[in-house]
């Protein structure tokens, strides 16, 4: 079986070495970088299965690092923060992490994170269309493919990423209907993510530049007060 190949980005060689060490005991095969612009070569060049990315870096941030490997590569990412800084945990997001921990974190509790977010990715690659019984979805302006994975807004084709692509389905199957965050947590991504529904809310809010005509004012993915979102069934004429 070949080892999942892990590319561990953080400048403080203390750190690197001891993770590199703690993560090859647990079977992974391990490259590092310690700032943006070698690890975007070593990207290049060994392609990693997985994506350890600490924010902090010198020169260029791990935020802009992030933004520059989304442009090309859908390669799982995890970014690294430091405790206390919760902007971080939500721009990491934004710009297309797929999980963070903060630091000081445990061993065991960072592994299970790789391994929920390898396993995703790999079912999110290998896994047919979502399952329903319908090959598009409409509602008003907007036109889910569901076998193409393409969605259209007014016509136009918009860019989704995998996981904002499954959260549109969901919200649109269950259109004028209330849906919690704990149902999106569970249904979208999985029990067996570790993270908090602060990934949900992220989510939404690119789902909404997207989708809406004036994002800052919805009229398709409405909030819920303390309960969650609706997709709002478009109104007979």
């Amino acid at each position: 079986m070949i080892p999942t190949r892990v590319l561990v980005i953080d400048d403080e060689p203390s750190f690197t070495e001891a993770l590199s060490l703690s993560l090859k005991r647990e079977g992974f095969e391990v490259d590092t970088a310690d700032d943006g612009v070698s690890a975007l070569s070593a990207i290049a060049r060994k392609l990693p299965d997985l994506i350890l990315l600490d924010v902090m870096l010198p020169g260029m941030s791990g935020v802009d690092v992030c933004r520059e490997i989304r442009k090309t590569s859908t390669v799982p990412i995890i970014m690294v923060t430091a405790r206390g800084e919760e902007i971080d945990a939500v721009v990491a997001l934004e710009v297309g992490a797929d999980d963070y921990v903060t630091k000081p974190y445990r061993l065991r509790e960072l592994v299970a994170r790789m391994r929920a977010v390898l396993r995703r990715s790999s079912n999110e690659f290998v896994s047919e269309p979502p399952a329903s019984k319908y090959q598009k979805l409409v509602e008003g302006d907007v036109t889910l493919d569901l076998e193409r994975h393409e969605l259209r807004v007014r016509e136009v084709l918009v860019t989704l990423a995998l996981k904002e692509f499954e959260l549109l389905t969901f919200l649109i199957e269950n259109a004028g209907r209330v849906v919690t965050r704990d149902s999106l947590m569970e249904n979208v991504w999985g029990y067996d993510y570790f993270g908090d529904t602060k990934t949900i809310d992220v989510h939404v809010k690119r789902l909404r530049t997207k989708i809406e005509s004036n994002p800052a004012e919805p009229t398709k993915i409405t909030t819920i007060r303390g309960l969650g979102y609706r997709y709002e069934k478009t109104k007979s004429t």
